[in-house]
């Protein structure tokens, strides 16, 4: 009998998870992942730091190389391979060597497509100017780095408020440089409520980075030698000698819809629970595919590290015969600037308002940890609960050092459907370096019980 032969299409986190999974479950299985980039299983979330100067190399970004993954587990990764086509009736795809530019066919038993999101480049003029970056992959990041080290900027521009762009600012202050930052939107970090927003822009703007916020993008102005010297808005005119592009990414799907696999509305992949595509003995996780939220009730496109790990993991489990389900997202995520800690989960006001749920919210400010402990910080919890259940909707915090990370408490109480009250009365552990005696989030959810 022949060994199951499994083949993954991009070897970053979803892709290096699920193939680690089935190696763990089958020994004799071969197993190849094409990656088109040089680097397998790297954090692209920490390039702001490397960028920043906290991380002083990049290797220290990358879990695992390729030499890693084919010596220690006995998974032949390869990175420079494009895979080009997917054919569904054959199981087979069509691979491209980009060191040696030969293409050539693979047959697959099992075929995972984990081929991420790329990042949203508008085609305005002059966009591809040198120094203008998209911080989507390893090599990008590098790229950027190298360019900062060699032409030492002074003047930054980042296009986008959202994680990239509030994490790049303050890599980019770090530096030394002029920060500017430029949204379209009202308010910074769309996926807060205004009310916090607010309070981020305070902190951005005291640091330094000058905000211009409800401003298009229109296009860019370059120097004779080929360098971006100009940002052009539909309000303004900015100098700049470096620009990061952070205006979010979109699924990496194409391949799958030229192979005649079902996508979202999102672009994303269409899987089920169990991460099956469309077509039979495919799979898909990570940026490329769907993710269900629990509380907005629909598929949506959720580009996250955390999701896509575990894309991966339940991917690889039933990819080995082992079943397991994804039991969907609640929007939980954490960034930082500076001292200030950003996090949030579940729905935000407005998403609330547009579901047409009855809702009610605290928003309560207090101490990371008791207030006569020396270096206590202020910390302010947002609250979000069903008006008629109490059951709670979603969270969103800010504060000093040891406030985000509270943010997974009450994740866990959305995905267990707890209620005001059960937050409230939670067992959960004080000492007074470390907390209150009542924890902020508890402060929140008695103003709701």
């Amino acid at each position: 009998m022949s060994k199951t032969k499994i083949i993954v299409i991009g070897g970053d986190a979803a892709g290096m998870s699920a193939a680690s999974k089935i190696r763990r479950s089958h020994h004799d299985w071969e197993i190849t992942v094409y990656e088109k980039s040089p680097h397998t299983s790297y954090s692209a979330c920490g390039m702001p730091y490397l960028i920043g100067g906290l991380v002083s190399s990049s290797e220290n970004l990358v879990a695992r190389s390729p030499e890693t993954f084919r010596k220690k587990y006995n998974i032949q990764a390869k990175p420079l391979h494009e895979v080009l086509q997917i054919d569904i009736p054959k199981q087979k795809v069509l691979v491209k060597n980009l060191e040696s530019e030969t293409s050539f066919w693979d047959n697959y038993d099992k075929l995972l497509i984990a081929t991420g999101a790329f990042p949203n480049k508008p085609q305005l003029p002059e966009i591809d100017s040198k120094g203008i970056f998209c911080l989507s992959t390893l090599e990008s990041g590098i790229t950027a780095w190298d360019y900062i080290k060699k032409q030492n900027p002074k003047k930054a521009v980042i296009v986008g408020g959202g994680y990239i762009g509030v994490e790049m600012a303050e890599a980019l202050l770090e530096k030394g440089m002029e920060v500017t930052l430029i949204d379209r939107n009202p308010f910074i970090m769309k996926t807060l409520d205004p009310d916090m927003s607010e309070d981020i822009c305070e902190a951005m703007t005291s640091a330094g980075v000058k905000l211009h916020l409800d401003e298009n993008l229109t296009s860019f102005k370059a120097s004779g030698d080929g360098k971006v010297k100009k940002v052009i808005t539909d309000k303004n005119t900015y100098d700049a000698d470096l620009v990061i592009l952070g205006m979010g990414v979109s699924p990496n799907s194409n391949i799958a819809k030229e192979a005649g696999i079902k996508l979202c509305d999102t672009a994303a992949i269409q899987v089920n629970e169990k991460m099956q595509t469309s077509a039979e003995n495919i799979w898909a996780a990570g940026d490329c595919a769907s993710s269900y939220h629990r509380l907005r009730k629909k598929v949506l496109f959720v580009a996250l590290g955390t999701i896509a790990n575990k894309h991966g993991l339940v991917a690889g489990s039933n990819m080995s015969g082992e079943e397991m389900i994804f039991p969907g997202v609640i929007g939980t995520a954490i960034t930082k600037f500076q001292d200030l800690e950003i996090s949030r989960t579940g729905l935000t006001e407005k998403e609330a308002k547009d579901m047409g749920l009855a809702y009610e919210t605290a928003t309560i400010k207090s101490s990371n940890f008791a207030g006569y402990y020396p270096g206590s910080g202020d910390i302010k919890v947002k609250l979000l609960v069903h008006k008629d259940g109490r059951e709670i909707l979603g969270a969103q915090i800010l504060g000093n050092p040891g406030s985000g990370k509270r943010i997974d408490t009450i994740a866990a109480a959305i995905m267990g459907e707890l209620t005001a009250y059960d937050l409230a009365m939670m067992d959960l552990a004080y000492v007074p370096p470390l907390s209150t005696v009542w924890d902020p989030i508890q402060i929140a959810a008695r103003r709701l019980i």
